[in-house]
């Protein structure tokens, strides 16, 4: 009779994506609210039922070896179906509609894990996604189009939004751009922004005009992908945060005044009586996804 082949353990599983994940099995630990030395057993069983070294130390972080590699993504799909079963038998799965949105920034950078994550756990819930400017968002929620909103919080406005983290924000720029040489000739500093009303561009024309700096606005577009591409064609310099920012493109640094933080917030809008379980499983994806980008 052929041996059977030995069951990999589905916690072992799940303490080595969520070790991975959050960057440390310490961080792991808190999360699935075990001890540190209980997540390290699990990881050292898994590596002996699959006879191999999932995990190097790179530096500080964590690295998978290419044993590893291999085996996360066939984890992520066993724990995602196992997820799956539990929540069918006991009529959990979720149906009907959720419509969120999300500000251009993260629906670039963060929209695809979160609403891919969300999908495996809940394939009947039908999604409908909107990717738009702040305050599209916001006519969006007071007329009830949406159901939530991630979005760059306002400043003049007092709305109910939940803060789930702060982003430094950067003058950003093409590497080639020589800003010490416009700065001596006091030419204007070309500006790459959105049309107002805009948080980012207010931002910026404030703290130039606070320090003296002449400055003009040589580019405006309607939508992120407009906005990069400008700036890595060299028009001028804009004002964002590190998320989604390309590769090719540079942070200015201490050549122009600070800008300060930027909060990200969610709002939700739910009618009473209605079940929210949906939006508090996508909050909880959102604030899993903005982790990895905020430090919070």
């Amino acid at each position: 009779m052929e041996k059977l082949p030995l069951a990999l353990d589905l916690d072992a599983l799940r303490s080595f994506v969520t070790g991975i994940e959050s960057g440390s099995f310490a961080l792991a630990a808190t999360r699935l609210c075990r001890s540190t030395s209980a997540v390290s057993a699990q990881l050292k069983k898994l590596e002996m039922q699959s006879g191999a070294t999932l995990v190097m130390k790179n530096g500080r972080h964590l690295a998978l070896t290419p044993q590893g590699e291999m085996l996360m993504g066939y984890a992520r799909r066993m724990l995602a179906l196992n997820d799956e079963a539990q929540r069918a038998l006991k009529g959990e799965l979720l149906q009907g509609e959720i419509r969120i949105g999300m500000q251009e920034d993260f629906g670039e950078s963060l929209m695809p894990t979160i609403l891919g994550k969300f999908r495996r756990h809940h394939p009947a819930l039908r999604i409908v996604a909107r990717v738009d400017r702040n305050h599209t968002l916001i006519n969006a929620l007071d007329e009830k189009t949406l159901d939530m909103a991630l979005m760059w919080q306002p400043e003049a406005q007092l709305r109910e939004g939940k803060l789930l983290g702060q982003c430094q924000m950067e003058w950003i720029c093409h590497p080639d751009m020589d800003i010490p040489a416009l700065l001596a000739q006091g030419e204007p500093l070309p500006l790459v922004m959105f049309d107002s009303p805009c948080l980012m561009r207010s931002r910026a024309t404030t703290h130039l005009d606070r320090a003296g700096i002449a400055w003009r606005v040589m580019f405006v577009s309607h939508s992120l992908s407009g906005i990069w591409a400008a700036v890595q064609a060299g028009l001028g310099i804009t004002v964002r945060t590190r998320i989604g920012m390309p590769e090719n493109l540079r942070v200015v640094g201490n050549l122009l005044p600070p800008l300060g933080n930027l909060g990200i917030t969610l709002e939700q809008i739910t009618a009473n009586g209605e079940d929210n379980s949906a939006q508090r499983m996508v909050e909880q994806l959102m604030v899993d996804a903005l982790s990895g980008v905020t430090g919070h």
